[in-house]
């Protein structure tokens, strides 16, 4: 009898949209154009930071966002009627974006001569840290109602991270204890 071949398809898929990614990185660099990945749960405050930024960018960076979600389009006309350039990118029931979906989204906004885009990443702690979006810097929000124990149970989130922002710390919430973050990120 013969031995079944198996092809790991996940590990595929990750190392072609990591090649892309490096491209599209490439790509970007060359234009002068820095990308962050905006990671994070649903409703932990991407959207609230993004407006608090515009306030410090205005007059000093010229900057834009794709705002991703499975569906709608309220973040996207949050942003645009705050005066930021934005570009909605809908997945499609996907709970994540690659490097190409990421480059669909940059080519619709890089018309503006910007600086930086940040793409809003689909709210989520598992699927978005699996998927090089082609990003210079990977952030992610922590808030404070979530739980310190994010970190633990998702990971991966906080590993592929490069800067991690704690929010809504003034909400005295169940027993957040900032060591458990802050000692597991040392």
């Amino acid at each position: 009898m013969d031995e079944v071949k198996i092809i790991e398809l996940k590990e595929s898929i990750l190392e072609d949209n990591n090649q892309d990614a490096q491209v599209l990185r490439d790509e970007l660099k060359q234009k002068k154009i820095f990308l962050i990945n905006l990671m994070s749960s649903p409703g932990s405050g991407k959207t609230t930071t993004l407006l608090a930024l515009n306030n410090y960018f205005k007059g000093k960076i010229r900057w834009g966002v794709m705002e991703a979600d499975i569906d709608s389009s309220v973040d996207a006309e949050t942003m645009l009627s705050a005066g930021v350039p934005s570009v909605q990118l809908h997945t499609g029931g996907m709970c994540h974006l690659d490097a190409d979906m990421t480059r669909q989204g940059v080519r619709s906004i890089e018309d503006q001569d910007l600086d930086l885009i940040v793409l809003e990443n689909v709210g989520n702690l598992v699927c978005p840290a699996e998927f090089d979006t082609g990003a210079a810097l990977n952030m992610t929000i922590l808030s404070v109602p979530e739980g310190d124990d994010k970190p633990a149970k998702y990971p991966l989130m906080y590993e592929v991270s490069d800067l991690l922002v704690v929010n809504k710390i003034d909400e005295e919430i169940g027993d957040f204890i900032h060591e458990r973050i802050f000692g597991r990120l040392e």
